[in-house]
This record gives structure tokens, C-alpha cells and sequence, in this order.
């Protein structure tokens, strides 16, 4: 039924923008106004909230439960697990973003600053770690802790409404159950169409800059349908393989384009960067997590924070299925650590080295960006690398780059997507992956014909609702069956002493009464 309804769904979305993109997008656009004015707050507190709750995850009593039983044993090396959470959470977004975003913020800069000034310069780095930080990968680790915990310490099936079990009882393999899991399936199909959209459009601005080819509308249709190919082989070869091995190749090819940048770029105004903005990052944490602007009539945490935090939230069923597929045998504290931690920190290294290297180009006089940014988010990074020594390979690495990230992003959805339209645990049918393999690309497709990036971050924006209502109901569930646990293992571990200093005592006893023989049979002797 999942399965059926969502399709039903998905094909209905693709058929009227399809058919009618102008007046879908105005439609689309319009829900987009309400859903901010109304409960844009919401967005805010509940992903504040998320990261508070995952923080006592971490530091608190429940830290040292496992995924999978206390004898659990993780099924991937640690570089693997975090090459395949980082490639498959953010990968296309921080090559799209990545030098676009702190120029953007420069430009047009939030809390009212001076657009272009020193203050606008500090504060599009400090919001570009912000909204690429703890914030997100809070999302992904909440919804991914929750799917591991109740597909392999409860035996469920790795579908959302096996997480709300706790509170809704048997009705989460019925009616509620079903809506929940449709509600999922749906969020997420947009969530990724929409990475792979921003994906597509940066790819045909390469190729352009590259090789010439005009950024069209049939170009990026021939690039969604390339990668189609690509990404359904790597989803048909399995985690073990196609995935892992992409992972682990785009993390060092990302790593080596980082290097290069680095070098060839200001070096030492990177790290001072790097160094100043994650100070102030730390210190505005707070006050950026709850920042709306009901004086002033801006929209700009409407345009960039709210969209953002949809874009984690509709991409959270998927990453967090994703996550909990690959993190049987890690602890919750060694979990939380390793999805939220470390790839902030990859995440912060990134937008400090391209982003810090944008803003130096644009004030520096190096490379006017800001022109480029009036061509498009797109051709921002490929307009950077001009700017620097050796800008053909650059943007040949980021071309590849993009490519495969677009696919291990795309295969890990379409894996994902197949997995949560099913009620059996286990690989999903070839030909479930198949129909969603088809679907993502035709969402991404008709969404860009629809209205571009608008309409990608409008649909993004009201499709992650109900899933943000959800994720409140995912803490109440999660804190109940890991307190269950950490209460059941402390009953047991209270057992066993009490049966060791039982025995103990026994054996004192025993040793007692067998000097006391001795001593008796050295008196009659």
C-alpha cells in the first residue's frame, strides 16, 4: 500500500508540473509564503531541539547502549563509515554551496549589515558554518539512531512508523502507520530530487565553463538521464560494492581537490578563517538557532535558514536510513559523535577553504564573484577557479566530483526509498528500485522546469513539514525505548553482582569452615 499510494503520489506531482509548470510553480510558491508566516518558528525550535536532545544522547547515561545488542560488532571500518555518511548526507550540496553561499551572505547579508563590508564578510562565514554545522547532521543522526535502534534492537523493518511503536502501539503496521510511512517516502523522493536539481544545474554550468556546451534545459535533461544509468548500476551492485567503493573514492577526490585549493590559495587567510569564524560560530550558536525577524519584515532566514532546515528534514528518512543501515555495532555515544561531529568538522574545513578563498578573491580584487553570482549560484565556483593557477583541471576534479556524488547520493535514495516502500526487512526488489530509480530522476526534471531553483526550495520547504512534526514524536519514542534498555541492562548488571557477591560470599564461607575443620583436627591431634 506504502508503495502504491506513494508513486500515486509522486506521479501526480510530476504530471502537473509537467503539464502546467508555470501555474504549479505560482501555486507552489504561494504555499511557500503561507507555510513561512505561519509556522516558519517551527522549523527553528524543533531542529534546536533535535541538537539539545542528541547533545544528552551523547554526554549522558544512555551513551554506552549499542546498535544491534551488547556483543554488536560494526560492519564497516571507520574511515568507510564516515567517507559514506559524508558523501551520501551533503556531497553535491557542498560543492554547490560551497563558494556560492559566503559570497551570497556578502552580498545581501543578514541581521542588517552592510552589504560587501567587513561585518557582512565575517557574518557569511559564520551563517555558511551555521546552516552546513551541528544543525543538520543533528537531523540525520536523530532519525538515523532512531531507524537503527528499532530495525536491529527491536527487530523492526527500518520504516519510519516502527519508530513511533512506543506511542501509538500496534497501529504503527496499520492505517497510522501507513500515512506516516507514505508522509516519509514522499518528503524524502522531493528532498533528494532536489539535490540531484541543484546537482544538475551546477554539472551543466561546469560543462559549459569546460568544454563550451550552453547550460540548456535539454543538456540538464541529458545529464539527469546519464546519471540515471550510473547511479541505478551502483545501486544494483549493493552497499558492500558500488557504494562504498564510490564513497570511498569521491571522500579522497574531495580531499584532494580541498588540498589543492588550500595551497593554491590564501593559505594562512584560510586557517585565520577557519580559526575566527568557528569562534563566533560557537559563541552566536544559540542566537543564530533561534533567529527569526518579526520587526524588521526581512525574509532572508525565510530564504536560507528555513529552507535549509526543510532540506535536512525532508532528506532525513533517507540519510537516517542510510546512516542506520551502515552503524550496526556502534554505541549511541560513538554514534552521535561520529554523524554529527566529525562531518561538521569536514564541513567547517570545506567552507572555510572555499568559502574563505571566495571572499578573499572578491575583496582582494582577485575575481569579481559577485558578477558571476548575477549569472547564477552555479558558476560561482567555476569563476573562482579562474582566478587561480591551473583552472582547467579545477573544474574538471569538480566536474567529477559533482558526477559522483551525484550518483552515491542518488543510489543511496533510490536503495533507501525502495527499502521504506516495503514491509519486509531485508533488500528491497530489484524492481521497486527500478520504479523509484525512475521516479527521483522525473521529479528532479520536472521541478526544474518548473521554476528552477525556486521551485526546488519551495517544494523542498512544504514537503518537509509534516516530517518536522514527526521528529518531535521520534525523541518522546527514542527516549522511552533507550531508557527501557539502559533500565533493563542496569537490572541485569545489578543481578550479576548480586549473584557475584553471592558466590563470593559462599566461597568465603566455604573457606572459612575449612579452616575451621583444620583447626578442629589440629586440636584433637
Amino acid at each position: 500500500m506504502v508503495f502504491r499510494v506513494s508513486i500515486a503520489l509522486v506521479a501526480a506531482l510530476v504530471l502537473l508540473a509537467g503539464i502546467a509548470p508555470g501555474p504549479f510553480n505560482d501555486v507552489v510558491q504561494a504555499a511557500l509564503v503561507e507555510v513561512v508566516r505561519s509556522v516558519g518558528w517551527m522549523y527553528l525550535l524543533i531542529v534546536f531541539l533535535t541538537l539539545t536532545f542528541l547533545l544528552y544522547l551523547a554526554i549522558g547515561r544512555f551513551g554506552n547502549l549499542r546498535i544491534g545488542g551488547e556483543d554488536a560488532e560494526p560492519d564497516f571500518s571507520c574511515a568507510s563509515w564516515l567517507a559514506m555518511l559524508f558523501a551520501t548526507g551533503m556531497g553535491i550540496g557542498l560543492v554547490f554551496w560551497g563558494a556560492a553561499e559566503p559570497i551570497s551572505h556578502f552580498a545581501k547579508p543578514p541581521e542588517g549589515l552592510a552589504p560587501q563590508s567587513v561585518d557582512a564578510a565575517r557574518a557569511a562565514m559564520r551563517y555558511a558554518f551555521f546552516h552546513w554545522g551541528l544543525h543538520p547532521w543533528a537531523i540525520y543522526a536523530l532519525i538515523g539512531l532512531a531507524m537503527a535502534w528499532f530495525q536491529y534492537n527491536r527487530n523492526g523493518r527500518g520504516l519510519i512508523s516502527d519508530m513511533l511503536q512506543p506511542l501509538i502501539g500496534r497501529h504503527h503496521r496499520g492505517a497510522i502507520g501507513h500515512t506516516v510511512n507514505i508522509a516519509a517516502v514522499v518528503a524524502t523522493a522531493i528532498g533528494v530530487a532536489t539535490t540531484l536539481g541543484f546537482g544538475t544545474i551546477q554539472i551543466a554550468a561546469g560543462l559549459q565553463r569546460v568544454f563550451g556546451i550552453a547550460a540548456t534545459v535539454p543538456v540538464q535533461l541529458t545529464i539527469i538521464a546519464i546519471a540515471f544509468v550510473l547511479y541505478m548500476a551502483s545501486t544494483l551492485s549493493g552497499v558492500e560494492r558500488g557504494i562504498k567503493w564510490l564513497s570511498n573514492f569521491n571522500l579522497l577526490l574531495a580531499a584532494v581537490l580541498l588540498a589543492a585549493l588550500l595551497v593554491l590559495g590564501p593559505t594562512g587567510f584560510i586557517f585565520d578563517t577557519f580559526t575566527t569564524t568557528l569562534g563566533a560560530y560557537l559563541n552566536q550558536l544559540v542566537t543564530m538557532s533561534l533567529r527569526m525577524s518579526p520587526f524588521s519584515g526581512s525574509t532572508w532566514v525565510a530564504d536560507w535558514t528555513i529552507f535549509y532546515w526543510a532540506w535536512w528534514i525532508a532528506w532525513a528518512p533517507f540519510v537516517g536510513a542510510f546512516i542506520a543501515r551502515v552503524s550496526r555495532g556502534r554505541s549511541v555515544r560513538e554514534f552521535v559523535v561520529g554523524v554529527v561531529l566529525a562531518p561538521t568538522l569536514l564541513g567547517f574545513l570545506w567552507f572555510s577553504v572555499f568559502g574563505g578563498t571566495a571572499l578573499w578573491a572578491q575583496i582582494t580584487g582577485h575575481a569579481d564573484l559577485l558578477q558571476a553570482l548575477g549569472n547564477g549560484y552555479e558558476t560561482v565556483l567555476f569563476a573562482l577557479f579562474d582566478s587561480l593557477p591551473g583552472p582547467l583541471l579545477l573544474s574538471i576534479v569538480a566536474l567529477v566530483l559533482l558526477v559522483i556524488f551525484f550518483v552515491t547520493s542518488a543510489d543511496s535514495a533510490v536503495l533507501v526509498l525502495a527499502s521504506m516502500s516495503t514491509d519486509e526487512a531485508g533488500d528491497p526488489p530489484l524492481s521497486r528500485k527500478a520504479v523509484w530509480g525512475v521516479a527521483v530522476a522525473l521529479i528532479a526534471a520536472v521541478l526544474l522546469l518548473a521554476g528552477g531553483l525556486d521551485a526546488l526550495q519551495g517544494m523542498i520547504t512544504i514537503a518537509a513539514l509534516p516530517f518536522a512534526l514527526l521528529m518531535v514524536l521520534v525523541m518522546v519514542c527514542l527516549y522511552r525505548v533507550l531508557d527501557a534498555e539502559h533500565n533493563r541492562q542496569r537490572r541485569l548488571a545489578q543481578r550479576a553482582r548480586h549473584m557475584v557477591e553471592a558466590w563470593i560470599e559462599r566461597e568465603k564461607a566455604a573457606q572459612e569452615e575449612t579452616r575451621s575443620e583444620a583447626t578442629r583436627a589440629q586440636d584433637l591431634d
